[in-house]
């Protein structure tokens, strides 16, 4: 599995390179098929929030993908980090029920 940080107009320095690829390599425990995870941080706009965007790419699936906005960094690649855990659980869950629903 391969996690990418990239920044856009902001310098990715190593604590958050760091944050971000421990944040990434857990979330192989909410779906085993992970191939790669690509955080995308923007710098901040003019009220000082920061924008983090997750994509995760998955065998036989589309791409998910989630977004969180916030002051704190950290804290953002947290936030965005969760909704797409939250995704991948439930795409766990929709595939384990099959046709059932």
């Amino acid at each position: 599995m391969r996690i990418d940080v990239v920044g856009r107009h902001i310098q990715i320095t190593d604590p958050i390179r760091e944050h971000a690829e421990s944040k990434g390599s857990k979330l192989v425990k909410y779906f085993d098929k992970v191939q790669q995870i690509t955080f995308t941080i923007f710098d901040p706009d003019t009220k000082g929030d920061f924008k983090v965007e997750v994509v995760v790419d998955v065998e036989h699936h589309d791409d998910f993908v989630s977004h969180a906005v916030g002051d704190d960094l950290y804290g953002t690649i947290d936030m965005a980090t969760q909704k797409v855990s939250r995704q991948l659980t439930d795409y766990k869950e929709k595939l384990k029920l099959g046709h059932r629903g």
